[in-house]
Protein backbone atom coordinates (compact mmCIF):
# COMPACT_ATOMS: atom_id res chain seq x y z
CA UNK A 1 0.00 0.00 0.00
CA UNK A 2 3.02 2.47 0.72
CA UNK A 3 4.76 1.56 -2.92
CA UNK A 4 1.67 2.95 -4.20
CA UNK A 5 0.69 5.52 -2.31
CA UNK A 6 4.29 6.36 -3.16
CA UNK A 7 3.52 6.32 -7.04
CA UNK A 8 0.25 8.32 -6.51
CA UNK A 9 2.18 10.99 -4.97
CA UNK A 10 4.99 10.99 -7.49
CA UNK A 11 2.67 11.14 -10.18
CA UNK A 12 0.49 14.10 -8.45
CA UNK A 13 4.01 16.25 -8.01
CA UNK A 14 4.97 15.99 -11.75
CA UNK A 15 1.68 17.31 -12.49
CA UNK A 16 2.24 20.15 -10.06
CA UNK A 17 5.95 20.91 -11.24
CA UNK A 18 4.35 20.65 -15.00
CA UNK A 19 6.75 17.88 -16.19
CA UNK A 20 5.21 16.50 -19.34
CA UNK A 21 5.79 13.22 -20.78
CA UNK A 22 7.58 14.77 -23.63
CA UNK A 23 10.78 15.37 -21.70
CA UNK A 24 11.20 11.33 -20.36
CA UNK A 25 10.52 9.89 -23.73
CA UNK A 26 13.62 9.15 -25.61
CA UNK A 27 15.10 11.36 -28.72
CA UNK A 28 14.28 10.57 -32.01
CA UNK A 29 17.01 9.09 -34.49
CA UNK A 30 17.56 12.99 -36.19
CA UNK A 31 17.35 14.53 -33.34
CA UNK A 32 20.11 12.05 -31.30
CA UNK A 33 21.92 12.37 -34.95
CA UNK A 34 22.27 15.98 -34.01
CA UNK A 35 23.59 15.71 -30.55
CA UNK A 36 26.17 13.21 -31.78
CA UNK A 37 27.31 15.74 -34.34
CA UNK A 38 27.37 18.23 -31.73
CA UNK A 39 29.68 16.48 -29.89
CA UNK A 40 33.19 18.04 -31.27
CA UNK A 41 35.13 20.88 -29.57
CA UNK A 42 34.00 23.56 -31.95
CA UNK A 43 36.17 26.49 -32.83
CA UNK A 44 34.22 29.52 -33.47
CA UNK A 45 36.02 31.34 -36.94
CA UNK A 46 33.55 33.58 -38.29
CA UNK A 47 30.91 35.83 -36.62
CA UNK A 48 28.36 38.80 -38.06
CA UNK A 49 26.20 40.35 -36.32
CA UNK A 50 24.46 41.92 -39.09
CA UNK A 51 24.44 45.55 -37.60
CA UNK A 52 27.52 46.79 -39.45
CA UNK A 53 28.86 47.37 -42.92
CA UNK A 54 27.86 43.51 -44.50
CA UNK A 55 30.14 44.25 -47.31
CA UNK A 56 33.48 43.65 -44.72
CA UNK A 57 32.44 39.80 -44.53
CA UNK A 58 30.24 38.74 -47.86
CA UNK A 59 30.21 40.02 -51.55
CA UNK A 60 27.03 39.95 -53.46
CA UNK A 61 25.50 37.99 -56.58
CA UNK A 62 22.81 39.45 -58.42
CA UNK A 63 22.96 43.18 -59.36
CA UNK A 64 18.79 44.02 -58.09
CA UNK A 65 18.65 42.21 -54.84
CA UNK A 66 19.78 44.01 -51.90
CA UNK A 67 21.28 44.20 -48.63
CA UNK A 68 20.73 46.11 -45.73
CA UNK A 69 21.94 45.86 -42.01
CA UNK A 70 20.25 47.72 -39.26
CA UNK A 71 20.00 47.07 -35.00
CA UNK A 72 17.91 44.21 -36.02
CA UNK A 73 20.18 42.23 -38.54
CA UNK A 74 20.56 42.19 -41.87
CA UNK A 75 17.79 42.26 -44.56
CA UNK A 76 18.55 40.20 -47.73
CA UNK A 77 15.56 41.39 -50.61
CA UNK A 78 15.39 39.43 -54.02
CA UNK A 79 14.11 41.17 -56.70
CA UNK A 80 10.40 41.06 -57.18
CA UNK A 81 10.16 39.97 -60.01
CA UNK A 82 8.97 36.08 -60.40
CA UNK A 83 10.55 34.05 -63.09
CA UNK A 84 13.67 36.36 -63.94
CA UNK A 85 16.48 34.79 -62.97
CA UNK A 86 18.04 38.37 -62.95
CA UNK A 87 16.32 38.73 -59.69
CA UNK A 88 17.80 35.67 -57.47
CA UNK A 89 20.34 36.83 -55.32
CA UNK A 90 22.84 34.97 -53.38
CA UNK A 91 25.58 36.15 -50.29
CA UNK A 92 28.17 34.57 -49.93
CA UNK A 93 30.97 35.02 -46.99
CA UNK A 94 34.36 36.14 -48.49
CA UNK A 95 35.76 33.74 -46.10
CA UNK A 96 36.24 29.90 -46.93
CA UNK A 97 36.28 27.48 -44.56
CA UNK A 98 38.08 23.19 -44.14
CA UNK A 99 36.69 20.18 -42.85
CA UNK A 100 33.87 20.02 -40.91
CA UNK A 101 31.64 23.21 -39.75
CA UNK A 102 28.25 24.51 -37.81
CA UNK A 103 26.33 27.20 -39.03
CA UNK A 104 24.12 29.26 -36.64
CA UNK A 105 22.43 32.24 -37.55
CA UNK A 106 18.83 33.80 -36.28
CA UNK A 107 16.92 33.68 -39.25
CA UNK A 108 13.24 35.71 -39.65
CA UNK A 109 11.53 35.57 -43.34
CA UNK A 110 10.01 38.94 -44.07
CA UNK A 111 8.42 37.96 -47.21
CA UNK A 112 4.48 35.94 -47.62
CA UNK A 113 5.09 34.15 -50.63
CA UNK A 114 3.07 30.84 -51.14
CA UNK A 115 6.44 29.81 -53.57
CA UNK A 116 9.98 29.67 -54.20
CA UNK A 117 12.98 29.14 -51.76
CA UNK A 118 15.64 29.98 -49.50
CA UNK A 119 18.95 28.21 -49.73
CA UNK A 120 21.87 27.78 -47.83
CA UNK A 121 25.05 26.75 -49.52
CA UNK A 122 27.39 24.66 -47.64
CA UNK A 123 31.32 25.26 -48.63
CA UNK A 124 30.60 25.77 -52.11
CA UNK A 125 33.63 25.65 -55.15
CA UNK A 126 33.88 25.93 -58.67
CA UNK A 127 34.25 22.86 -60.50
CA UNK A 128 37.67 23.71 -61.42
CA UNK A 129 37.36 24.24 -65.25
CA UNK A 130 37.81 26.95 -66.95
CA UNK A 131 36.10 29.94 -66.85
CA UNK A 132 34.78 28.08 -63.50
CA UNK A 133 37.90 27.97 -61.43
CA UNK A 134 37.67 26.51 -57.78
CA UNK A 135 37.66 30.22 -55.92
CA UNK A 136 33.92 31.46 -57.07
CA UNK A 137 35.20 34.88 -56.20
CA UNK A 138 37.46 34.58 -59.45
CA UNK A 139 34.72 34.38 -61.57
CA UNK A 140 31.60 36.64 -60.07
CA UNK A 141 30.86 38.32 -63.14
CA UNK A 142 29.66 34.90 -64.42
CA UNK A 143 27.21 35.51 -62.04
CA UNK A 144 25.91 39.10 -62.48
CA UNK A 145 22.48 37.13 -63.87
CA UNK A 146 22.39 34.53 -60.30
CA UNK A 147 20.32 31.81 -62.26
CA UNK A 148 20.01 28.13 -60.57
CA UNK A 149 22.12 26.27 -63.38
CA UNK A 150 25.05 28.42 -63.34
CA UNK A 151 25.54 27.31 -59.68
CA UNK A 152 24.23 23.58 -60.16
CA UNK A 153 26.14 22.99 -63.30
CA UNK A 154 29.50 24.52 -62.39
CA UNK A 155 29.97 24.41 -58.31
CA UNK A 156 30.55 21.94 -55.65
CA UNK A 157 28.79 22.51 -52.95
CA UNK A 158 26.06 20.87 -50.09
CA UNK A 159 22.30 23.05 -50.67
CA UNK A 160 19.56 23.33 -48.25
CA UNK A 161 16.32 24.73 -49.16
CA UNK A 162 14.35 25.96 -46.54
CA UNK A 163 11.17 28.20 -45.74
CA UNK A 164 10.73 26.12 -49.36
CA UNK A 165 7.38 25.99 -51.67
CA UNK A 166 7.09 24.42 -54.63
CA UNK A 167 6.37 26.63 -57.76
CA UNK A 168 3.09 24.71 -58.98
CA UNK A 169 0.52 26.33 -56.61
CA UNK A 170 0.96 23.68 -53.97
CA UNK A 171 1.35 25.18 -50.24
CA UNK A 172 3.12 22.36 -48.80
CA UNK A 173 6.41 23.64 -47.33
CA UNK A 174 9.97 21.31 -47.53
CA UNK A 175 13.31 21.08 -46.72
CA UNK A 176 15.70 19.37 -48.68
CA UNK A 177 19.18 18.92 -49.16
CA UNK A 178 21.66 18.58 -52.34
CA UNK A 179 24.59 18.10 -53.32
CA UNK A 180 25.87 19.71 -56.76
CA UNK A 181 27.66 18.00 -59.02
CA UNK A 182 29.08 19.89 -61.52
CA UNK A 183 28.86 18.67 -65.27
CA UNK A 184 26.51 16.13 -64.64
CA UNK A 185 22.51 16.56 -65.47
CA UNK A 186 21.23 19.40 -63.93
CA UNK A 187 20.17 18.55 -60.48
CA UNK A 188 19.28 14.90 -61.28
CA UNK A 189 20.85 12.68 -58.76
CA UNK A 190 21.73 15.43 -56.09
CA UNK A 191 19.40 14.71 -53.49
CA UNK A 192 20.25 13.76 -50.55
CA UNK A 193 17.82 11.95 -48.32
CA UNK A 194 15.60 12.26 -46.69
CA UNK A 195 13.29 15.31 -47.77
CA UNK A 196 11.70 16.59 -44.94
CA UNK A 197 7.65 18.19 -44.72
CA UNK A 198 7.47 20.48 -41.32
CA UNK A 199 4.49 22.13 -40.63
CA UNK A 200 4.37 25.55 -38.63
CA UNK A 201 8.09 26.66 -38.96
CA UNK A 202 8.84 30.10 -40.79
CA UNK A 203 6.03 31.75 -40.20
CA UNK A 204 6.08 35.65 -41.62
CA UNK A 205 7.80 37.68 -38.78
CA UNK A 206 8.58 34.70 -36.21
CA UNK A 207 12.21 34.36 -35.32
CA UNK A 208 13.99 30.87 -35.92
CA UNK A 209 17.34 29.93 -34.47
CA UNK A 210 18.71 27.64 -37.41
CA UNK A 211 22.35 25.33 -36.50
CA UNK A 212 23.61 23.34 -39.11
CA UNK A 213 26.39 20.73 -38.86
CA UNK A 214 28.04 19.81 -41.41
CA UNK A 215 30.51 16.39 -40.45
CA UNK A 216 31.90 14.17 -42.76
CA UNK A 217 29.13 13.11 -45.43
CA UNK A 218 26.19 13.65 -42.64
CA UNK A 219 24.00 17.06 -42.52
CA UNK A 220 22.22 17.73 -39.42
CA UNK A 221 19.84 20.79 -38.91
CA UNK A 222 18.19 22.00 -35.38
CA UNK A 223 15.14 24.59 -36.06
CA UNK A 224 13.67 26.32 -33.09
CA UNK A 225 11.05 28.88 -32.26
CA UNK A 226 8.87 29.92 -29.58
CA UNK A 227 6.93 27.26 -30.42
CA UNK A 228 8.61 23.52 -31.36
CA UNK A 229 12.26 22.34 -32.27
CA UNK A 230 12.48 20.88 -35.46
CA UNK A 231 15.76 18.49 -36.70
CA UNK A 232 16.94 17.42 -40.01
CA UNK A 233 19.50 14.72 -41.10
CA UNK A 234 20.76 13.92 -44.12
CA UNK A 235 23.25 12.11 -45.32
CA UNK A 236 25.62 11.80 -48.53
CA UNK A 237 26.45 7.89 -48.93
CA UNK A 238 27.62 7.79 -52.81
CA UNK A 239 28.53 11.22 -53.88
CA UNK A 240 31.98 12.88 -53.22
CA UNK A 241 32.39 14.91 -49.78
CA UNK A 242 32.15 18.39 -49.93
CA UNK A 243 35.61 19.41 -47.93
CA UNK A 244 36.23 22.98 -48.21
CA UNK A 245 34.44 26.29 -49.55
CA UNK A 246 32.68 29.36 -48.96
CA UNK A 247 29.22 29.49 -47.53
CA UNK A 248 26.35 31.03 -49.23
CA UNK A 249 22.53 32.45 -48.81
CA UNK A 250 20.59 32.66 -51.60
CA UNK A 251 17.01 33.92 -51.78
CA UNK A 252 15.30 33.31 -54.87
CA UNK A 253 13.40 36.02 -56.88
CA UNK A 254 9.98 37.42 -54.58
CA UNK A 255 11.90 36.16 -51.24
CA UNK A 256 12.69 38.36 -48.34
CA UNK A 257 14.63 37.34 -44.84
CA UNK A 258 16.33 38.57 -41.98
CA UNK A 259 20.02 37.30 -40.64
CA UNK A 260 21.21 38.06 -37.45
CA UNK A 261 24.17 36.63 -35.47
CA UNK A 262 26.05 34.33 -37.84
CA UNK A 263 28.87 32.01 -37.17
CA UNK A 264 30.74 29.62 -38.30
CA UNK A 265 32.48 27.38 -36.10
CA UNK A 266 34.83 24.38 -37.45
CA UNK A 267 36.25 21.10 -35.70
CA UNK A 268 38.78 22.31 -33.54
Amino acid sequence: MKGLETILMLVTSLGVFGCSIKTAMPENADQAAFAEASEVDWEEVFSDSGTGDWKENWFLDGEIGSVVTGPEGMALTAGPEFKNDAHHMVLWTKESFEGDVKIEYDYTRLDSRPNCVTILYIQATGSGENPYMTDISEWNELRRVPSMKTYFNNMNTYHISYAAFPNNGDATQYIRARRYMPNATGLTGSDLKPDYFPEGLFETGVPHKVTVIKKDRSISMRIENAEQVYYCHMTNPGLPAVTEGRIGLRHMYTRSSRYKDFRVSVAD
